[in-house]
């Protein structure tokens, strides 16, 4: 026992639970298919009905004529609502013997006397004198006149199997005989409790007799028709193939069967290949109006002779009110005497499909062969050579089965091979995405920590990027920082706790609005902030995210100021407000994970990064929170209000910058208030530029003057400054406008 229980352990030691697992469901499989259980047989038999849909069977001759119960037949004065009286039965199947029917046949059964009998009238009509009566009690039955029109010709009369056991059963009528080949076929046939006949006088008249009962399968689809049955103890054939062995002048039918059931039924000049259960695979042709004739054109003589002559002929209705629509691989709605005629033409046609007797254990040996190849390969393989793989043989197994179909007509499986070698394929990814997930968690709790989500989730759906190096790609950095941190420290040097609950206070606002406009925060440095945008995931819109996001953090320090201001009031303490400056700047960056082999963090190094942190801290000088880099300006110009406030030099670069600042959203930057500000910014800018100081010094004057002097007073100073040292040292000849920055 201990070496038993041992072996699983080895197994799995040795190639893995998964596959240990995927053992034990293919042998799962296995034992479903020998089972077979009604869901399975469903799946398979929608996939040959599929086949039927895609490829019907093609009519080359048309053996069949079907006489119409139609709704034009129905609605005439001639015959009126069904039951027809027999006379006119017997009428129709005279005209039909004389225009050339080989064998007619009614799928239809008459188990009660004719309501419209001479001796029914005579008791049922009033107003009668009794010699009128005695005349119509002479005339012979409709019954009887509709039995003589059977005897001349070869009629066979539908009978119908079901659950009600008939206690007068006519037993004399003759009986087909049945020759056996093989094991007893009988055990193997679907067996009705009860037998519903046709009146006596009728079924003595008739040629044959078969069952015209059609047992749908579960889902309610005709796919097989039984062609021998056991109804009350009696066995029958089926309508069709008892019209088939009436024009054959057979007395007998051979049925070959084995151990396994039914094979074949036959006699002399055909022979029909069935199921286990004796029932036929119908191949079925698409709806064929083509072979229906109207009774009511029957009995007025309007059917062309050709119609009739030479065809076996089936009686029954396509009108949906006699309840008699079926549903097929092929239609939704088909007439069930068409599905007889169905029958008939497979038959004599040789358009009938089959399940082989080899047909299992081949579909059986597919499903375990490659499932064992999938679970000794597959975890070998990548993910690209199994999925061609996979398609290789999935077309290879829906090639067969097509193929086999279309050119033998034969029904081979190939959904359980293939459903049996997906589920452990699926198994086997399932495990792998278990073991992936495992590893996401534990870098998830091993990064979490100290890098960003955005970046953790990368980790964790790409590990291998857990190395160092980088790469080089566009991305928008953003550096803030709180203005007069200095003063707020001082008034906290008794409170450190205090102060620190004031930074996080102030920190967790700022984070929230970087991160929900898909911002990466690189590192906290004091009550300063680092973030970028555009790494590690993709982000087209990343200037325009890292200036909302800007705007963001000032609306939310606005709204912490409010709750100090109101905290400060009640609690008799001095309120501070915090006061945020904003540099961004765009260009090409170098991102990726940085430091030693014992730790490194994901950040972002280049020139871009620099000039951002200088931004930053510019904000204050020029009396605006946010500034940025042209590039971040010209990213975002027809969706943020942006305002040019200089051409700077920075130390370490060559080319010189122009910035801007960022004033406000869509609403802002259509506002009359905000078109002034420009308009007096650019007046200034264009004169300073074009060395005019004593205009520039008059535009700075009259924008003082106005209303939006306070707003660009700093800006003003700074020009101002600026213009009275060139007036004393004037630039060189060649000056473009910049100015060389003197701090960082």
């Amino acid at each position: 026992m201990k070496r038993l229980k041992a072996v699983p352990r080895w197994f799995a030691r040795r190639f893995g639970y998964a596959r240990l697992v995927c053992l034990v469901l293919l042998t799962g499989c296995a034992a479903l298919r020998l089972a077979d259980p009604a869901p399975v047989q469903e799946v398979r038999v929608r996939t040959f009905d599929n086949f039927q849909a895609l490829r019907p069977r093609v009519k080359t001759i048309r053996p069949v004529t079907i006489v119409d119960i139609d709704e034009a037949s129905l609605a005439s004065p001639k015959l009126g609502q069904w039951p027809w009286p027999r006379t006119r039965l017997a009428e129709i199947v005279t005209d039909l013997t004389r225009l050339g029917a080989v064998v007619i046949a009614f799928d239809a059964v008459f188990a009660e006397p004719d309501r419209l009998n001479p001796d029914i009238a005579a008791d049922t009509f009033q107003d009668l004198d009794e010699a009128t009566r005695d005349k119509l009690r002479a005339l012979p039955s409709n019954d009887q006149v509709f039995a003589d029109a059977l005897r001349k010709s070869l009629v066979v009369l539908g009978e119908s199997g079901g659950p009600i056991v008939q206690s007068n059963l006519d037993k004399t009528l003759p009986v087909t005989g049945l020759a056996v080949r093989g094991a007893e076929p009988q055990p193997f046939m679907w067996n009705f409790p009860g037998l519903l006949r046709n009146l006596p006088v009728i079924e003595h008249a008739a040629a044959g007799r078969g069952l015209f009962t059609i047992k749908p399968e579960r889902d309610g689809i005709i796919r097989r028709v039984p062609m021998i049955m056991v109804a009350q103890g009696v066995v029958m054939l089926s309508l069709s193939f008892e019209m088939l062995r009436v024009a054959g002048r057979s007395d007998t039918i051979l049925t070959k069967a084995d151990e396994g059931g039914i094979i074949s039924l036959s006699f002399p000049g055909l022979v029909i290949p069935t199921d286990a259960n004796g029932q036929l695979w119908l191949h079925y042709a698409p709806h064929d109006p083509s072979i229906y004739v109207s009774a009511i054109d029957v009995l007025e003589g309007r059917v062309p002779p050709e119609k009739i002559q030479g065809k076996l002929v089936l009686i029954g209705t396509s009108a949906t009110g006699l309840n008699d629509i079926k549903t097929t691989p092929v239609s939704p709605a088909m007439p069930g005497v068409e599905v007889h005629a169905q029958v008939l033409e497979s038959a004599l046609t040789g358009g009938i499909v089959r399940q082989p007797n080899w047909g299992f254990a081949a579909e059986f040996f597919v499903a375990v062969t490659l499932g064992l190849l999938v679970i000794g390969f597959a975890p070998q393989l990548g993910a690209v050579t199994l999925v061609v793989a996979g398609g290789v043989f999935a077309t290879l197994l829906i090639g067969i089965s097509w193929y086999c179909y279309t050119q033998y007509r034969l029904l081979i499986d190939f959904t359980y091979p293939m459903f049996s070698t997906t589920a452990i394929y699926l198994t086997l990814i399932f495990a792998s995405f278990v073991r992936e997930q495992s590893q996401r968690r534990q870098i998830r709790s091993a990064f979490g920590q100290y890098l960003s989500p955005a970046l953790v989730e990368q980790l964790a759906h790409s590990p291998e990027k857990l190395v160092l190096g980088g790469e080089e790609r566009e991305m928008t950095i953003m550096f803030s920082d709180v203005r007069g941190f200095t003063t707020i420290s001082e008034s906290y040097k008794h409170d450190p706790q205090g102060l620190t609950r004031l930074m996080n206070r102030f920190l967790t606002p700022l984070t929230n609005a970087i991160l929900l406009r898909k911002g990466t925060i690189d590192k906290y440095m004091g009550d300063a902030i680092m973030a970028f945008w555009n790494a590690p995931l993709d982000d087209p819109q990343h200037q325009l995210n890292a200036c909302e996001a800007a705007l963001d953090m000032l609306e939310r320090v606005d709204a912490l100021n409010k709750e100090r201001e109101s905290e400060a009031d009640h609690g008799g303490h001095v309120y501070i407000p915090l006061n945020v400056g904003v540099g961004l700047n765009t260009g090409t960056c170098v991102v990726g994970n940085l430091g030693s082999d014992l730790r490194f963090d994901y950040s972002v190094l280049g020139d871009s990064v620099n000039l951002a942190s200088r931004l930053e801290g510019q904000s204050k000088e020029y009396g605006f929170p946010i500034i940025v880099g042209s590039k971040t300006a010209l990213a975002v110009k027809d969706r943020l209000a942006i305002l040019e406030l200089d051409f700077i030099m920075v130390k370490g670069k060559k080319e010189p910058e122009v910035i801007y600042a960022i004033t406000g959203r869509e609403d802002v930057m259509y506002s009359e208030r905000f078109q002034q500000l420009r308009n007096l910014t650019i007046e200034t800018l264009a004169a300073y530029r074009s060395r005019d100081w004593e205009e520039a010094l008059a535009a700075i004057a009259r924008g003082r003057k106005t209303s939006h002097g306070d707003e660009l007073a700093k800006l003003y100073d700074l020009y101002e400054v600026r213009i009275r040292n060139y007036q004393i040292n004037p630039p060189p000849e060649d000056w473009n406008g910049a100015y060389a920055l003197l701090t960082k």
